[in-house]
């Protein structure tokens, strides 16, 4: 859990950079472990029974509620702080719900990116990734959301993605440089691993 934060101490326990859970672990790095194998379980049954949505903010916020609320309050709730990670400043907490709604309208407007052909559906699905990445509304668990909300929306569509095949690294790197407008490595990784559903 490596963000930078207004406060140090937002939503943390006292004198720790370890949030505030459900659990009572003060631990940073325990809960990182406890956190990673609450939402691997949670991610594992994703696969076979899907959050039901309209690919929409409270459809981004169900799934987030679903994979953490065994562990923060807050889940499922936008952050209410400003945040930034890697070199990378997120959007503004008091812009949040304003942008989400416009993020969500636009993917509606484009019919979800229905009909469109191989080439411009990804090109469309990276941008749009990029999109919900820069806005990382929740305090913690933006990239897990993410890829969760991207693989239905990519499975809606007639694909089909497994972000366990693609080198976590990589993705990461990819994810860094999109954010500073160079997308030529997220959509290389996304060309190879998007695929039809058989």
């Amino acid at each position: 859990m490596s963000y930078n934060i207004n406060s140090l101490s937002s939503d943390c326990y006292e004198k720790t950079n370890c949030l505030i859970n459900k659990l009572g672990i003060k631990d940073d790095n325990l809960l990182s472990v406890v956190e990673a194998d609450i939402t691997y379980g949670k991610l594992l049954n994703l696969e076979k029974n899907p959050v039901n949505g309209n690919f929409d903010t409270p459809h981004y916020k169900a799934i987030h509620k679903y994979l953490f609320e065994d562990l923060y309050e807050w889940a499922g709730d936008f952050r209410k702080i400003n945040i930034s990670k890697k070199g990378t400043r997120f959007v503004e907490s008091d812009r949040l719900d304003e942008l989400c709604e416009k993020c969500f309208e636009r993917l509606k407007a484009c019919n979800y990116f229905r009909g469109y052909c191989y080439e411009d559906f990804v090109d469309n699905i990276v941008d749009f990734y990029c999109t919900l990445n820069m806005l990382h509304p929740f305090r913690e668990g933006n990239g897990r959301t993410q890829r969760v909300f991207i693989s239905q929306l990519i499975r809606y569509n007639g694909y089909d993605i497994n972000f366990s095949k693609i080198d976590t690294d990589l993705l990461m790197i990819a994810t860094i440089q999109s954010a500073h407008g160079v997308t030529d490595l997220l959509t290389d990784i996304f060309r190879e691993n998007i695929v039809r559903k058989m």
